[in-house]
């Protein structure tokens, strides 16, 4: 194996006898390099974005969720919640009751999902550090305030601390019969003020009305019931341990859902657009790959007497296979490691000083995000040597079969 490196190592930077193999090689190697580089690259910025708007769920959604998985509202027995705290894997835990109603302001609707939430709220979530109006307050002594998303907050054109003008909040009635000579009787009904506006993502900002627990449960009659158990993670804490301990603790009627499962349609759709883009970038460095059979098959005309010179000294046909195998491995190797060393120069930079900006004034960044992952190399360092084996074992076939060749002559 030594003696094939470094035969094809003296043949990869050694001056041949025709130009244009040296062109060929060098536009081989250029190739790797641009495909490697633009591989890296893209695969990054596909991973900042990931990690972006993972971080924006994230900000809104729990460590870990318990649901009921027949039904829509139950209630857990007091020592199943408090074998659930004492765990050292719980940082804590909230109930929250959600529901969806109808917020009125100013005679103006809007459908939203009103959100109950006891005092622990803010320690599973992040919601209150991405208030960007009023503040994070739901209850002062006996008065309940409400939090609102940026897009309630600007398609009812709400004002905070109104006390003159607060919003009302419409839910039917259980068990009500609608009549149409007086609708509204169908309809439970509370005023409550907003107190402090957040803004996260889109699909959050639009939907979600943030109220205290009590209120949710006095508006919708149901005094100890909940939608959900929102769990916050300890630091240092395994989630796959503390997910299979909570899910024994509360039995089979129960599912408890970590951040994946919470969104696991868009995660699958974040991970089927990343293998699309490998799958189209490998093809782009596959058609790469034909300027290696290229310069190979070039190289073997051109070592032709090397070739006979070796085999007449006792090199079998496998030694000579071997050479132009590695040839290729060296001419790709060198090429993708070049581009990864440039794709990582680019991708710090950009991390630390933003230099590519985002069009327009619709993003929640200003500058394309970059993510580097050591999968993503090792990824493209595979991809690399299987392409550029494929590449070489044509040309390094035609070289051994040569050999015989010229034994015959």
């Amino acid at each position: 194996m030594k003696l094939a490196f470094r035969i094809a190592r003296r043949y990869l930077f050694s001056k041949k006898s025709t130009n244009a193999i040296n062109i060929i090689s060098g536009v081989a190697m250029l190739g790797i390099m641009v495909a490697t580089f633009s591989f890296i690259l893209v695969l990054s910025v596909f991973n900042g974005f990931e990690d972006f708007v993972s971080s924006l769920y994230n900000t809104f959604n729990p460590d870990f969720k318990i649901e009921v998985k027949k039904g829509k509202f139950f209630t857990l027995e007091e020592d199943q919640l408090d074998k659930i705290i004492e765990l050292p894997g719980v940082k804590a835990a909230a109930a929250v009751l959600e529901e969806n109603a109808v917020v009125m302001y100013k005679e103006k609707p809007l459908i939203v999902t009103i959100k109950g939430v006891d005092q622990q709220y803010r320690q599973v979530s992040m919601v209150d550090t991405t208030i960007v109006h009023g503040e994070f307050l739901l209850q002062e002594d006996d008065q309940d305030f409400a939090v609102i998303g940026f897009g309630v907050e600007a398609m009812l054109g709400i004002r905070l601390f109104n006390q003159f003008d607060p919003l009302y909040i419409y839910l039917p009635k259980r068990n009500a019969k609608t009549s149409s000579l007086n609708p509204e009787n169908a309809f439970e009904k509370k005023p409550i003020i907003a107190a402090g506006t957040f803004s996260i993502q889109a699909d959050f900002d639009s939907r979600y009305v943030i109220v205290p627990l009590r209120f949710a449960r006095d508006l919708m009659k149901r005094e100890t019931a909940v939608s959900t158990y929102e769990i916050a993670l300890a630091n240092g804490a395994r989630s796959a341990d503390v997910q299979m301990q909570i899910a024994s603790i509360i039995g089979d009627d129960y599912v408890v859902k970590d951040r994946y499962q919470q969104d696991e349609f868009m995660y699958k759709v974040m991970q089927a657009e990343n293998w699309a883009v490998y799958a189209i970038l490998s093809f782009i460095l596959l058609i790469t790959g034909f300027n290696i059979i290229g310069s190979l098959s070039m190289l073997v005309l051109e070592k032709r007497k090397d070739i006979g010179i070796l085999k007449a000294m006792g090199a079998d046909h496998q030694l000579i296979s071997r050479i132009f195998l590695l040839e290729g491995l060296l001419l790709g190797g060198i090429g993708a490691l070049v581009g990864m060393v440039l794709a990582t120069i680019v991708c710090l930079i950009q991390m630390h000083f933003e230099v590519i900006k985002l069009s327009g004034n619709t993003f929640l960044i200003d500058a394309y995000p970059v993510s580097l992952r050591s999968s993503d190399f090792v990824w493209v360092s595979i991809t690399v040597v299987v392409i550029t084996l494929l590449a070489s074992y044509f040309p390094a076939k035609k070289a051994a079969a040569q050999s015989q060749l010229i034994a015959a002559e």
